[in-house]
C-alpha cells in the first residue's frame, strides 16, 4: 500500500520500504533510554493457548526498545495465573502481570465500586483501563503502546513502526494509530471496517451534513485497528469505553483532547490477520452484530455531544443511505480483491450489510431511549481525586501477587 497520499486531516506515515526494519529499531533503542516505552498487552488466558501469542512473545523478546511490558490477564484462576507467569517469564524486559480476577485486584475493584467508578462490564476496555492505571502509578514511562494478543502475522517491526512517531522527539505527534491491509488465506477480511464504518460515515455526511468529527474519522485508513501508541502524559485524562466501541471511543477521546496536528496514522504491516468474530445474525449481543451496534452508538453519542439532533426519521434515512453506499462499495471491494488474487463472497458481504443496516436503526433506537447512557469508564484523574491512594495500592497489589506466586 506504499504511496505518498496525505488526506490533509491526519498525517499518514507510509511504509515506502526504502530501508530495512533494523534502522528504526536501532534508533528506538537509543531513544528508549530517554523516552522509556511501555507496551500494554490485554490478554484472555485462553490466548496463551492460541496460535498467536507464543510468536508475539518470541518477537518481543528481541524488541530492546521496549522497557516494560504490562500484561492484563483476564479470566484466569490461580493455577492459570501461575502458568501465565511462567509463559511470560522468557521476556527479557521487565514485565508485570495484572491478575484481574485475583483477590487483590478484585479488592481494588470493590473500592472503585464504593465511589461509583468501577467499570460496568468486563472485557478488553476494562482490562486496558486497569493496565493504564497501573502504568500511570509506576511513573516510569514516557510512551505507551498497545496491541492485541491474537495477531497471527505479528512481527516486532510492526511494533517499532507503531512506537516510532511518538517516541522520536523531533516529531510532534502525541497519538499514533496503526493501519494495514486485512487479508489472509486468500480472502479479504475486515468486514466491520469495510462494510459498516466506511459506508456509515459516508451516509452520515450525506444525511446530517458536514461535521468535522466525521471528516476526522474518515481520515483514518483503518479506524478499528487495535494498535495505537501515545505519549503517557495524555493518559490521565483519557476515558476508555468498556463496550465494543473501544477503538472508535479512543479516537473520539483523542479528537476531544488533541489538535489533529498531534495525531498521525502509520502503516505497520503489509498484511495483518487475527481472530475473526462470527457475524452472529441470530444474537445481537454477540459477535460482529454486537460490535456493529456499539460502534454505531459510539458515533451517535459523539455527534450528539457536538450538537447533532437525532430522531427516528433521521436513523431511518441514515439506514437507507448507508445501504446504498455499502452496496456500491461491495463492487469496488470485489474488483480490488480480484485484481489481487483474493476472494470475496458477495452473498456473505450483502448478508452482513443487511445485518448492519438493521443494527444502525437498532443502535439509534437504543440511543433515543437512553441518550444519557455512557459506556466510558471514568478517567484516572477522577479516580485519583476520589481515592488518592488507589493507584499506589493497585501497583502494590500487582507487586504482592508477583511476590506470593514467584
Amino acid at each position: 500500500m506504499a504511496d505518498f497520499h496525505q488526506n490533509g486531516h491526519v498525517a499518514t506515515l507510509h511504509n515506502l520500504r526504502a530501508s530495512g526494519p533494523d534502522t528504526l529499531e536501532r534508533e528506538l533503542e537509543v531513544l528508549s533510554a530517554q523516552r522509556r516505552t511501555t507496551l500494554i498487552l490485554p490478554s484472555l488466558y485462553s490466548e496463551l493457548e492460541g496460535p498467536a501469542l507464543a510468536n508475539i512473545v518470541e518477537q518481543l523478546s528481541a524488541a530492546r526498545f521496549i522497557n516494560h511490558v504490562v500484561i492484563g490477564l483476564d479470566r484466569a484462576n490461580e493455577q492459570e495465573y501461575r502458568h501465565a507467569r511462567e509463559f511470560f517469564s522468557v521476556l527479557p524486559q521487565e514485565h508485570s502481570i495484572l491478575w484481574n480476577d485475583g483477590p487483590r485486584l478484585q479488592a481494588i475493584d470493590a473500592r472503585l465500586k464504593e465511589h461509583g467508578l468501577s467499570p460496568k462490564e468486563p472485557g478488553k476496555g476494562r482490562n486496558v483501563w486497569f493496565c493504564i492505571g497501573y502504568t500511570l502509578a509506576r511513573r516510569d514511562s514516557e510512551v505507551v503502546a498497545l496491541h492485541d494478543c491474537d495477531i497471527v502475522t505479528y512481527s516486532r517491526d510492526m511494533l517499532a513502526r507503531l512506537v516510532y512517531p511518538v517516541a522520536n522527539p523531533s516529531f510532534s505527534y502525541t497519538f499514533c494509530k496503526g493501519y494495514y491491509a486485512r487479508y489472509a488465506d486468500g480472502k479479504m477480511n475486515g468486514r466491520v471496517n469495510r462494510l459498516l464504518v466506511t459506508p456509515l460515515l459516508l451516509a452520515l455526511s450525506k444525511t446530517i451534513g458536514h461535521r468535522d468529527y466525521l471528516t476526522y474519522l474518515a481520515a483514518f485508513r483503518y479506524p478499528l485497528a487495535g494498535e495505537f501508541a501515545m505519549r503517557t502524559a495524555i493518559l490521565p485524562d483519557m476515558r476508555i469505553p468498556s463496550d465494543w466501541g473501544l477503538e472508535i471511543g479512543v479516537l473520539s477521546e483523542v479528537w476531544r483532547n488533541l489538535s489533529t496536528r498531534l495525531v498521525c496514522q502509520v502503516e505497520v504491516a503489509d498484511a495483518y490477520d487475527h481472530k475473526h468474530q462470527p457475524l452472529s445474525e441470530e444474537d445481537p449481543h454477540q459477535g460482529l452484530s454486537r460490535m456493529s451496534i456499539d460502534i454505531c452508538k459510539a458515533v451517535y453519542r459523539k455527534l450528539a455531544t457536538d450538537g447533532t439532533v437525532f430522531s427516528q426519521e433521521t436513523f431511518r434515512t441514515i439506514k437507507a443511505t448507508y445501504y446504498r453506499e455499502a452496496l456500491d462499495l461491495v463492487e469496488a471491494y470485489y474488483n480490488d480483491a480480484r485484481m489481487n488474487g483474493l476472494f470475496i463472497d458477495r452473498h456473505a458481504e450483502e448478508r452482513a450489510i443487511e445485518l448492519f443496516a438493521s443494527n444502525i436503526v437498532e443502535a439509534g433506537q437504543t440511543f433515543l431511549d437512553n441518550p444519557m447512557e455512557t459506556p466510558f469508564i471514568p478517567n484516572w484523574s477522577r479516580v485519583q481525586s476520589a481515592d488518592p491512594d488507589l493507584m499506589h495500592d493497585l501497583a502494590m497489589a500487582v507487586k504482592a501477587d508477583e511476590a506470593d506466586f514467584r
